[in-house]
């Protein structure tokens, strides 16, 4: 299993063709108490680039946006009960996707974890 970051502030864990995404601790500290998240449906298809749901915090709204082409595959529907969770555990249980990749190759566009570190300073 691997883990890449993207520019976006999200994480993506591979294990197959299948890749989990959420945002990282740096997005979930930015963006302050999450009180909403918008996910699409499962089975919905998407681009990299694509605005694939919306997480509203105390301080703004903030898209998500696709770090790679894919389908979902499912939606973490624990979030919608408690939005709250993706600040106490962004890069562990409070998921927003699992995704089927539709382009492996496109893995090579995204950040290891010392990347990503550099990134955020």
């Amino acid at each position: 299993m691997s883990t890449y970051y993207s520019e976006d502030h999200e994480w993506i864990t591979v294990e197959g063709d299948t890749a989990t995404i959420g945002i990282t601790q740096h997005a979930a500290d930015q963006l302050g108490d999450v009180v909403f998240v918008e996910m699409k449906e499962p089975d919905d298809e998407f681009e990299k680039g694509d605005d694939i749901g919306v997480i509203e915090s105390v301080k703004a709204a903030s898209e998500i946006y696709a770090p790679l082409d894919g389908v979902i595959v499912e939606a973490n529907e624990a979030l919608a009960d408690n939005p709250g969770a993706l600040n106490e555990s962004p890069e562990g249980d409070s998921w927003i996707y699992k995704i089927k990749l539709s382009d492996s190759s496109q893995l090579e566009d995204l950040m290891d974890a010392d990347g990503y570190k550099a990134l955020i300073g």
